[in-house]
This record gives structure tokens, sequence and C-alpha cells, in this order.
């Protein structure tokens, strides 16, 4: 089998490979991610199209040398990233597509967040971090995460608003299709981002009411379709303000989308003022990316070992999520998948 046929077909190339070569392997993990980075600034997939295309074509198109971009490309081919062809040319993969700025599952803004700069000068201290428990963004840059994202670095802080809205807009759709919240008449998205999902909720079901909180930055870029002259908002309230001080919204339903990922005291401050402003007999839905019963694993324990390293935070497993919840007085109904990287907790306020 040649190099390139082999390529078109990462599985035959790496069929229960070897302790020693899988280790090889992962301790350059970074080279994989540092190409997938590359591909994404340059634009490499959105340059191929349809077709198989010739190196130098693609060189010309994204303005490379041809030689070095064939490396990266045959470089990406092993892990199924664009597919290397008999005759040399390249071609898309389903992989490589989600690399398209167009492609509606588009995850070229999350390539480009989980390899901004700043995660190369953390990802060298984790072993500082693992010791001490706390992050280590504020010894590198001498500032709280992100109040160092939007004072010292603006384009990383645009970088990671893009992810966050590309991952809210593709995950609203599969909470929206998830909850059943035909017997409500209104819902409060608690530290809701844009409102991606109470928009979506919106438009499942007519006669919904909605609300979205968050902070004063985050609500003034809401979806149009919730501001004034939106689609959705005659049944919208958009509220500024931070749930971990007060939840100033009544509501039938609060969701609560992966945002309780702070210490335990923020945690339970915000659960704690969610079953005040919702009173007994309210259903309050957790969303998160959970650290065990996932297919999703190796994602959301990197995801983990992040937010260690920036935050000092932590995603859950379920008992340490179910164990926050009951603490903070909520009764547990029922716990069930959203999707592969998300677990939903339905509970509710106890009479």
């Amino acid at each position: 089998m040649t190099t390139a046929q082999t390529a078109q077909n990462p599985q035959t190339a790496s069929t229960t490979p070897p302790p020693a070569m899988r280790f090889r392997e992962l301790v350059f993990g970074a080279a994989c991610a540092a190409a997938l980075r590359a591909a994404a600034r340059l634009g490499v997939a959105d340059a191929l199209g349809d077709s198989p295309t010739d190196v130098d074509a693609l060189a010309a198109a994204v303005k490379t040398e041809p030689k070095p971009l064939r490396r990266l490309l045959r470089a990406l081919s092993c892990y199924g990233v664009f597919a290397e062809r008999p005759d040399g040319t390249f071609a898309h993969t389903d992989m490589s597509r989600l690399l398209r700025e167009d492609d509606p599952h588009s995850l070229r803004a999350i390539a480009l967040w989980c390899t901004e700069p700043w995660t190369w000068d953390a990802w060298p201290r984790l072993d500082e971090a693992v010791r001490s428990g706390r992050n280590v963004v504020e010894d590198l840059y001498g500032k709280e995460f992100f109040v160092y994202l939007n004072e010292d670095a603006p384009e990383s802080a645009d970088v990671f608003n893009r992810a966050m809205t590309t991952s809210s807009v593709q995950s609203a759709r599969d909470v929206a299709e998830f909850l059943d919240l035909s017997g409500s008449s209104s819902v409060a998205d608690i530290g809701g981002g844009q409102g991606h999902v109470v928009a979506s909720l919106l438009e499942k079901h007519p006669a919904l009411h909605g609300t979205l909180l968050d902070l004063p930055r985050v609500v003034e870029n809401a979806d149009p379709r919730l501001r004034p002259g939106g689609s959705l908002a005659d049944r919208m309230r958009v509220v500024p303000g931070d749930c971990r001080v007060a939840v100033p919204v009544r509501a039938d339903v609060y969701i609560i989308k992966n945002i309780l990922e702070w210490d335990d005291d923020s945690t339970a401050r915000t659960l704690r003022n969610v079953i005040e402003a919702g009173g007994p007999g309210t259903r309050v839905v957790v969303i998160e990316n959970l650290v065990d019963d996932s297919p999703s694993m190796r994602f959301s324990t990197a995801m983990d070992l992040l937010l260690l390293l920036n935050v000092g935070g932590a995603k859950h497993t379920t008992d340490s999520m179910v164990r926050r919840l009951t603490d903070a007085g909520l009764v547990i109904d029922d716990v069930r998948p959203v999707n592969p990287y998300l677990h939903a907790f339905d509970c509710t306020v106890p009479e």
C-alpha cells in the first residue's frame, strides 16, 4: 500500500498500533493541534472545493509554498482530516469540511479557540496547576483570565466569542428538540450568553415567553431575534445581571447550561439564587458536559484540564453534579443525555 493510499484510510494505518507507537503519537499531539490551527488560519478547507485538487493550485489559492503545504495536508490526512489520493491530489473528508467557514456544523472557531496563543503558554504549566489546584493564567499574565483576554488579547477574546456562539447555536437545536416545555408558559435562560437556547425554545413553542439573564456586555449582543424589532422580541425579556449575585427573574422553568464550572461557592450561590427566584414547584434544568458516562470523554476531559489552567474551574462527573444539585436543595427527577456531549439534569424545587 502506498503512502497516499494509507493516508486515505487512517484506520488501516492505525489499527491496533503497538503501545510504543501510540505513545509517540500522543506526545506529538501538539503537532496535530498546531496543524489544525494552521489549516484553519490559512483557509485551506475553504479553498478546497468538491473535487480533488493538486497542491500547486491549493497553494496558489491560500498563498503558501506548495511543498510545506503538502506536508501539512499529509500530516492531517493521517487523522482523517483531508484525504490524499493516489494521484497526489487532496480531497475533503467529513472532518475537513468542519474546518470550512460556511459549513452549517463548522468547528473552525472551536479549532482556533482551543489553540490560541495563551494555550501554548499555559499547557506546559499543567503540572503546577495539578500541584496547586489553581489556575496558572494569573501567574502568567498577572490578571484574571477574562480580564486578560479583554484587555490584553482582544483578538483572542473575539475568537472566544465566535467559538462560544458557534457552540451555542449548534447545541441550542439539540436542547430545543430534547426539552418538552409544552406544559409551561415561561422559561428563563440563566447565564445564557446571547440567548440561542431560549430563542430556539420560543420558536418551538409559539405560546412560550422567555427571559435571558447574563452579564451586560454579553446580552448587549443578544441574538437579533430577541432584541427590539426581532421576530421573538414580543415574547422576550433580556435582563443584564450576574446570576451569582441575584436572579431577578420569575419563570416556570429555569435552564442553566454550561456555567456551573466555577468554584464551589459561585456554583452554590447561583443555584440558591435560582431556587429563591423560582420558588417551590419550579422546574430547573441543568445541562453540562460530563467527564464520565459520556462518549465524548477525550474532549470533555481535555476541556476539564483547560478549565483548570485558565480559570481554576472544572467539568463535573455525574456524582459531583448530583451532589451539588442535591446540596442546593433540588430534587433530581431525571438525568439523560441531550447529545454525545451534554447531559441534562431535570430537577424540581421541592414544595
